[in-house]
């Protein structure tokens, strides 16, 4: 019969081609003399091949042809594990130069081959021809003719002249003497195979990762292999090093379960490496395991793999691959962007980034951790980035000392070192960002009241080519993250990382290092009045002193870290006086001054984390020192001066820095581009000489205190508080929180359960046990305490950045209040039956030390409330000075002499005597 009409197809390289189809998308089993062209895929022994069709949608069907009317000599056989009645059988003499001059023949080659007998097991008996069609060599032919194999002369047909021609050549070989046919039988033909090596570990390191030779004798998936190296017989599985394929798992039952695409990965392998001559590299051998790389003159079967979609990279075996682990990454990624076969679902870790956020230049403003650094935009927002696939140095165990303050940069081994050596490399200079990834928040339900950790953007940071965390690594001051291996959120340098890893492990530096941990005796005499004291002397006699500025309080307040004499300082500016930032106080968050922000901004971006030097004059009575900071020749008083983020402190008078202050001062106020705070508080005098200026805002009263304070919240974000505790309750009712989880800390913010049963914003104030923890509700202005089981982490969802505190407390201008009890107790609750929990209106008139001093109405009548009181006698006039005030002032003595002549309350004595102000505790 006429071979079908078939096409080659080149399956994706220049290895083998495919083969043809029977119109059904696979080889067609067809009756005895029907001629099919394919390829050869594996020969058996000298008398039987595996021929494979087309593939159409996946690997394509196999066909076993056994060569008819001969017969080859049988291969070595391996007992059958777990079987004591089977035993290793040996090759017979010439039968594996029959497989290897068969597999040197056909493997790979486009063959045709004639069906001539079927029997009822199945088996399928003809002839294989070389090429397209039966005029190619006929193979049988050709072993007969080498002496390889015997004629099978039982039943010989008469009319059968391939038989005969075949009996014809084997009588010509035995005549030749070849092959079978030579003298002394071919015992020096068998191998002697071996299938177990005693001590594999051994084995692969004697090879020194050379090339060996091999022949593929079996591929169980796509990246595991049974290879014969050559030319001592090992018989061995090798695993490709640095990745894995999808794989077949096997059930209880016995059967298989396919991952998706891996028959397809198979099929891959086996298509160009079954029973092809290629080289192994035997590279490593952990846990029995022979791990390899096997090399074909075409290609690297590895990268190829990962290439086309078949594989994945791991980071256990990648360490031992000698081929260039950067390349297998490459081949990775290639085809994770390209979206190819196990990666058709693959969003990158920064895909919602656009490029100028995924790579940028910026400048290092603070080393936050051995593993994370703020850094200044180009748009001069800061940002803090953590470094990818790093983990700083950490405490084991509970090795905490609880009898001292546990301080994490001094009392965790080589913590300091690694945050020393990135502040040395990198404060002030400018890096390159590559973002790798965005690790999500997380929030405390999550992590089962485990502390919540925000949004962190991950990146690789280089300066100058050097891949910071890579060095930081390299010196054991950092350990690398091991991930699951489906987690692609990693460094793009993940290789290398672990590579300095193992070379700072076999050195035996920083945290590999079996030497003792350096140990760092650092005094903090902060606040300490009487160890100052001791220390003043000292730092007045050394002059200037070196210091490292390890934290800004604000422009003009610093913690120094003093490397000579090892100890922590507090550091005030002299001659200065700066903007005073915001500050909680017993009474609630006291609001900063104009230009606090900037001043403080201003000190960090000069100084923060630099190397300085100090000049101590004296202290104060908290222990706090005071003198003079230099940084590369700049006084930070003065630039603070030039800067007119601070004014000259008439105690600057006595130092011989001061003409440089004034000199400063007067700078800052003659510039035009920026107002000066000079500037601000020339104004400020200005509008004192006007007429008081009332601008009335809606706010809600939420609390009143004792002392005749009150917290009010602004009815402009009354919204914006409602949705957040809307959201907040829904997250808890969704997700309940674990009772007992949360571990109460002073100045923690937290959520709290009220009396009502609902959750609500707090702040921690005092915890004098689990059962008696003082919160001050910082929506309401309210106090309460609660037990430990009545609280919880506040999520960083709902946290302040999202939502200030919303309660801010007042008190009335114009008025003292009583101190008599009774009296005050009257006042107090005159206000709580007309304002509490109710809208009124409110004007700031000036500052006061707590709070701010106002003037409330109601919502409805306009009528003043404080004036109220004064006409109603429960309380007395405070008098100001303040010009602009006096219309105010006057028609609050008005109300007071009304309150007087009718002799109200407080006044139900007529005026008062010295000792009526005594007894209710009124000034005089």
């Amino acid at each position: 019969m006429t071979p079908l009409n078939q096409s080659v197809v080149d399956l994706g390289n220049s290895w083998i081609f495919s083969a043809p189809d029977c119109g059904d998308g696979g080889l067609c089993i067809l009756p005895y003399t029907l001629t099919l062209i394919c390829f050869s895929l594996q020969v058996l022994s000298g008398c039987a091949v595996i021929v494979r069709g087309q593939p159409r949608g996946g690997p394509p069907p196999e066909r076993q042809i056994n060569l008819s009317n001969i017969r080859a000599g049988a291969l070595a056989r391996r007992a059958v594990q777990g079987q004591t009645d089977t035993k290793d059988t040996p090759d017979e003499p010439w039968a594996f130069q029959a497989r290897e001059f068969l597999r040197k023949k056909v493997i790979g080659k486009e063959v045709c081959f004639t069906v001539e007998n079927k029997t009822p097991q199945g088996r399928e008996y003809g002839m294989v021809y070389l090429g397209k069609d039966t005029s190619g060599e006929n193979i049988a032919e050709s072993l007969v003719t080498e002496g390889l194999a015997t004629v099978r002369r039982e039943g010989i047909r008469g009319n059968n002249p391939e038989q005969a021609r075949l009996c014809d050549l084997e009588d010509q070989a035995k005549a030749a003497k070849k092959g079978l046919w030579t003298e002394g039988g071919g015992a020096h033909t068998v191998r002697e195979l071996k299938y177990t090596i005693e001590n594999p570990r051994n084995f692969v390191d004697s090879l020194h990762q050379k090339p060996v030779n091999a022949i593929i004798e079996h591929v169980r998936d796509g990246c595991i292999v049974r290879a014969l190296l050559l030319p001592d017989y090992y018989l061995v599985t090798v695993m490709l090093s640095g990745i894995k394929c999808p794989t077949f798992k096997r059930d209880a039952d016995g059967s298989e379960t396919p991952e998706p695409f891996s028959a397809e990965a198979k099929f891959f392998t086996e298509s160009r490496l079954l029973q092809r001559d290629v080289q192994i590299i035997l590279e490593s051998c952990p846990n029995q395991v022979i791990l390899g790389t096997i090399l074909h003159p075409n290609g690297n079967i590895t990268e190829l793999l990962l290439k086309e979609g078949f594989a994945r990279c791991v980071d256990w075996s990648m360490a031992v691959y000698t081929q260039g682990a950067e390349k297998l990454r490459a081949a990775e990624r290639s085809a994770k962007e390209h979206k190819v076969r196990i990666w058709k679902d693959y969003v990158a870790p920064t895909a919602n980034l656009d490029q100028k956020d995924r790579q940028f230049v910026a400048k290092v403003m603070q080393v936050v951790n051995a593993d994370a650094i703020v850094v200044k935009l180009n748009s001069g927002e800061h940002k803090t980035i953590h470094l990818s696939s790093i983990r700083p140095p950490r405490l084991e165990g509970e090795n905490k000392d609880k009898d001292k303050r546990f301080r994490p940069l001094y009392d965790i081994p080589y913590m300091f070192e690694a945050r020393e050596f990135l502040r040395k490399k990198l404060i002030g200079k400018k890096v390159n960002v590559t973002v790798d990834y965005i690790r999500a928040a997380t929030s405390a339900m999550e992590t089962g009241g485990v502390p919540a950790f925000p949004e962190r953007t991950c990146a690789t940071v280089t300066i100058g080519g050097i891949n910071i965390a890579e060095a930081l690594v390299s010196k054991g001051l950092a350990t690398v993250i091991r991930y699951r291996q489906d987690d692609d959120q990693r460094s793009s340098h993940y290789d290398e990382l672990l590579a300095a890893e193992a070379r700072a492990i076999k050195n035996g530096k920083g945290l590999h290092s079996k030497k003792e941990v350096p140990i760092h005796r650092v005094a903090d005499i902060s606040g300490e009045t009487q160890k100052a004291k001791q220390f003043l002397p000292f730092l007045q006699r050394a002059g200037r002193s070196e210091a490292v500025v390890e934290y800004v309080f604000s422009g003009s307040r610093l913690k120094l870290y003093m490397p000579k004499e090892t100890c922590l300082i507090t550091f005030l500016l002299a001659g200065i006086e700066c903007p005073r930032g915001s500050r909680n106080m017993p009474s609630g968050m006291q609001v900063a001054e104009p230009y606090s922000e900037e001043a403080t901004i201003f000190t960090k971006e000069l100084v923060l984390q630099r190397e300085v030097e100090v000049e101590v004059e004296s202290m104060d009575k908290a222990g706090n020192f005071i003198g003079w900071l230099h940084i590369e020749g700049v006084n930070l008083s003065v630039a603070l001066v030039d800067n007119a983020l601070s004014k000259v402190h008439f105690t600057a008078e006595r130092s011989s820095y001061y003409k440089t202050l004034l000199s400063a001062e007067e700078t800052a106020r003659q510039r035009k581009e920026k107002v000066s705070l000079v500037e601000i508080q020339h104004v400020a005098q200005l509008t004192e000489e006007k007429e008081r200026v009332a601008k009335y805002r809606p706010v809600y009263v939420t609390e009143i205190t004792d002392g005749l304070h009150f917290f009010a919240q602004d009815v402009e974000t009354g919204t914006k508080l409602e949705s957040l505790m809307e959201s907040m309750r829904g997250e808890i009712a969704a997700q309940p929180l674990v009772e007992g989880s949360f571990t109460p800390r002073r100045g923690d913010f937290c959520i709290a359960k009220f009396g009502d049963g609902e959750w609500y914003r707090a702040r921690i104030e005092k915890v004098e046990s689990p059962a008696k923890v003082h919160v001050y509700y910082i929506d309401y202005g309210n106090r309460e305490i609660l037990s430990s089981t009545r609280l919880a982490a506040l999520s960083p969802a709902f946290s302040t950045r999202t939502l200030p505190p919303q309660a801010t407390e007042y008190t009335f201008a114009f008025i003292q209040v009583p101190q008599d009890e009774d009296a005050r107790t009257d006042a107090v609750d005159s206000v709580v039956r007309d304002i509490q929990n109710t809208q009124c209106l409110l004007n700031v008139e000036y500052s006061g030390i707590v709070c701010p001093h106002v003037t409330l109405q109601f919502a409805d009548s306009k009528d003043d409330v404080g004036l109220g009181l004064v006409k109603e006698g429960l309380v007395m006039v405070d008098v100001r000075k303040e010009k602009h005030l006096q219309k105010m002032v006057t028609e609050y003595l008005n109300g007071q002499e009304s309150a007087k002549s009718a002799r109200l309350n407080i006044w139900r004595y007529g005026d008062f005597r010295d000792d009526d102000a005594d007894e209710f505790g009124f000034r005089r």
